[in-house]
């Protein structure tokens, strides 16, 4: 798997820890909008794009299902918002 395309959309809404949105596009033919990327307490993290439940938690919509493709998709987004800034 190769992620072969990285757009960022800076949020520009003060005192929140959401920073940034991102969308990936994976070896030319499959997209994900809404990746966030949130100020931690530890430097910056993605969320993957999600929906609100009817119990009113939260699910992914999709994600990585190993900690090697969380990995890849967290440095190559934070690598691109970082140019950013």
């Amino acid at each position: 798997m190769k992620i072969t395309n990285v757009k960022i959309r800076q949020v520009q809404a003060e005192r929140t820890k959401l920073k940034a949105v991102a969308t990936i596009t994976i070896d030319d033919c499959f997209v994900i909008h809404d990746i966030k990327i949130i100020e931690g307490a530890n430097g910056p993290f993605i969320a993957m794009p999600s929906r609100k439940t009817a119990e009113g938690g939260y699910t992914d919509i999709a994600h990585p299902i190993n900690c090697e493709t969380r990995n890849m998709l967290l440095d190559v987004i934070l690598e691109q918002y970082k140019l950013l800034n």
